[in-house]
């Protein structure tokens, strides 16, 4: 029997990450829950053996229940009664199937009910959900705001609300709106307080807001009379069963089609704050899109995989002028970069992970004594390390879902324009990937400055510090050599002092940051296991070396004065 877990051991390498251990041992405190809860683990071991007992039955369950699913899920979608969200029918059963197998609010503590799963063990989850059914991972991934919702609110409100998570009710995340897409500060939603209710009341319009007629949700809204700005912004909490909130539409997707993207109108919805007023955009957004992305890193590592899979079953059974099409070099060389593509950015994923792990960790430990010097020194450390790697994984990750899914359409060749294939289907939900929570040009602003500052150069010379195996002392000379050229063309267009020119390059350096660190990842991971990532390790260092060095000579040949002439030029003129 079919089992996404088990049927690919490249994800249960990464168990064994570096930073592991130290994951651990500060997400179980010292095994602590272990007299409180009977399934705790009383040790490593027995930690890492729960998570892949976990990991095998979300595999099972994503298998065998959610990808049989996913074609009537796509056909069918979700649909509008009387101002409520309606999933389609298979969506309720995948939903009732990981709530019977208690894998809802699996990141949370166990005091709420949760499994207290590190990010890296829980994006392993997302990825095996979103390769069965990239939508129904919006749904049960978006549980994740939860871990917003613990971290900005009170323990009240993680009492009363956390558990309601852990026991399969769902999680929005109410942001965008008709006038405020990507720029957030123009948020109009109004929040009043009512003294008569003694509550906030919420008063405006939210739209493509994912999972939209959630059981609660989190909600940005201006609290401030006058503001215009971020500052002016508040995060809230709304209880879909308080009333108030209606979805006036929902949208009709490209792809994703199970998930709902909804218009809602709020009335006089009752709500409460979270955290702290006017900090909604400045902290709580912040931090929710951080995890929202390392979410879409995850959907996209799943999808990926299952566009890989389509693409080699296909290309293995499909024969032409006397053999199967996978012998012919234009078809194995696309197969082969699909894999490094997926090895690559899965690698990334969840290296960004553990840095997330550590530093959220530490500020977990924190609010219940105070960190050592060491500590404090190691929550610094991590914490620039995940936003530095955050912006990066996403637009990487979401770009290589695209990219494998387009291959997999063309090693399908007519087939794949054909409905009846996945293929498709997998293509049509790849495209958001790239789009919402923070595009790809997006995550180029996010990075640059790390760009500009060094912070990632001097990560990949650290980098370069470490062993591999001797097969792989050739590429890792040849990485060497890509981030010499890296560097140069940093300095290069740090030194022109032109930003307008600086901010037009920005996605050749940020794509060729990305390329060189997950070649030295891939070198680390082959060393390890060559039977698993040694051919992926070759073939994308390749690959990376002929992308830097075109981006390269492109940034170094380019100059100021050449700008005009790439700029738009609108019909009038």
């Amino acid at each position: 029997m079919a089992n996404y877990y088990t049927d690919h051991p490249e994800i249960a390498f990464h168990l064994d990450h570096p930073l592991m251990h130290r994951i651990v041992e500060l997400k179980e405190r010292n095994f602590a829950d272990k007299e409180k809860y009977a399934d705790a683990p009383v040790d490593y071991e027995d930690c890492i053996e729960n998570y892949k007992r976990l990991l095998e039955i979300l595999g099972d369950i994503a298998a065998n229940i959610i990808a049989p699913n996913s074609e009537d899920v796509d056909l069918e979608g979700p649909h509008l009664e009387n101002g409520r969200m309606k999933y389609a029918s298979k969506t309720v059963e995948n939903m009732d199937a990981l709530r019977k197998a208690g894998l809802c609010g699996v990141s949370l503590a166990r005091r709420y009910g949760g499994l207290n799963l590190p990010n890296l063990v829980f994006s392993m989850c997302s990825e095996l959900v979103s390769a069965a059914d990239a939508s129904l991972q919006n749904i049960w991934s978006l549980q994740s705001c939860a871990d917003t919702l613990y971290e900005f609110g009170d323990e009240d409100q993680r009492m009363r609300f956390l558990p309601r998570i852990c026991a399969g009710e769902t999680m929005s995340m109410d942001l965008t709106e008709p006038d405020a897409g990507s720029d957030l500060q123009r948020v109009m939603l109004k929040a009043t307080w009512s003294e008569k209710d003694g509550c906030w009341l919420l008063n405006g319009v939210k739209r493509f807001i994912t999972n939209g007629d959630s059981d609660i949700h989190l909600v940005l809204a201006r609290s401030e009379e006058g503001s215009k700005d971020g500052r002016g912004l508040s995060m809230f909490i709304y209880d879909k069963r308080q009333g108030g909130v209606n979805v006036r539409h929902i949208e009709h997707k490209l792809g994703i089609h199970g998930s709902p993207t909804c218009e809602l109108t709020y009335k006089n919805a009752k709500a409460e704050l979270c955290g702290e007023r006017r900090l909604g955009l400045i902290k709580a957004v912040m931090a929710l899109m951080n995890a929202a992305r390392l979410g879409i890193g995850a959907q996209s590592s799943g999808l990926s995989q299952e566009a890989y899979n389509e693409a080699v079953r296909y290309a293995s059974e499909r024969a032409q002028f006397g053999k199967t099409i996978e012998h012919f070099p234009g078809v194995y060389d696309m197969l082969s970069r699909m894999k490094a593509k997926l090895d690559a950015g899965r690698t990334l994923l969840y290296h960004t992970a553990a840095h997330v792990d550590i530093y959220k960790c530490l500020e977990d430990i924190q609010r219940e004594r105070p960190l050592t010097a060491e500590e404090r020194q190691e929550m610094k450390k991590y914490t620039r390390l995940a936003d530095a790697f955050t912006p990066i994984c996403k637009g990487m990750t979401s770009e290589y879902a695209n990219q494998n899914a387009y291959d997999g359409i063309s090693v399908h060749g007519g087939s794949g324009f054909i409905m009846e294939y996945k293929c498709q289907r997998l293509l049509r939900d790849a495209r958001i990937f790239s789009i919402y929570e923070g595009t790809t040009q997006l995550q180029v602003v996010a990075a640059v400055r790390y760009i500009t500052n060094g912070t990632y150069s001097a990560i990949i010379r650290e980098m370069l510090e470490d062993a591999v195996a001797p097969q792989y002392e050739g590429l890792k000379a040849r990485v060497a050599k890509m981030a010499d050229l890296y560097d140069e063309s940093v300095e290069y267009v740090k030194a022109a002092g032109n930003q307008e020119m600086q901010d037009f390059l920005a996605r050749r350096l940020y794509d060729m940051t990305g390329e060189i660190i997950m070649s030295l990842l891939l070198l680390r991971d082959a060393s390890k296991a060559p039977e698993l990532f040694g051919k992926s390790a070759e073939v994308y260092t390749r690959m990376a070396e002929e992308n830097v060095a075109g981006k390269s000579a492109y940034v170094l040949a380019f100059k100021a004065e050449d700008l005009p002439s790439f700029r738009a030029v609108t019909p009038e003129e």
